[in-house]
């Protein structure tokens, strides 16, 4: 301990050394500094040049926000400019049902219209939200069925909600 008092007269002069320099790991763990890995003889925040330019910084990187089109809402209204269908990756088989839409916001996606039979056709006025076909390339949307010009699917009575149904009159 004498070397290391020894190395600090010159700042602190002939006073004491101040308590905290033996409790360097406790303050340590209260601020949450990682301590030294072992696997790793470098400090995190130690990259090279081209490692900093190519790569997010770690503390900055945040998960990339999903439903770009849609501004930070819930649902965005549109009108179809095309309807067509695409065949799903592998390994399923289908042939998928999906509309290219002009947003209120002046973007283009393609949204995926659920349900069995749909009456969706050029210039009509649908209701998209945000969730992607999982196994169809490219679209990111889902129209809403039972709102603006998409009827809800006919003849559906489990899960009615999801496609526009309302419930069924008991006789």
């Amino acid at each position: 301990m004498f070397y290391f008092q020894r190395s600090l007269l010159p700042i602190f002069g002939t006073r004491q050394i101040p308590r905290f320099f033996g409790r360097i790991p406790s303050i340590q763990r209260s601020l949450n500094i990682p301590n030294v890995r072992s696997f790793q003889t470098s400090s995190i925040l130690m990259r090279t040049l081209n490692q900093t330019l190519k790569k997010k910084s770690k503390d900055a990187s945040k998960k990339d926000q999903q439903s770009l089109a849609l501004e930070g809402g819930p649902f965005r209204r549109g009108v179809c400019t095309r309807v067509f269908t695409v065949k799903p990756k592998k390994p399923n088989s289908a042939v998928r049902k999906v509309a290219r839409v002009r947003l209120s916001s002046g973007r283009y996606v393609t949204a995926y219209i659920p349900g069995i039979g749909h009456n969706a056709q050029e210039h009509a006025v649908v209701l998209v939200r945000g969730g992607r076909a999982q196994d169809c390339p490219g679209v990111q949307y889902h129209i809403i069925r039972g709102v603006y010009d998409m009827a809800g699917v006919v003849g559906r009575v489990s899960s009615r909600s999801k496609y526009g149904v309302k419930k069924p009159k008991t006789a």
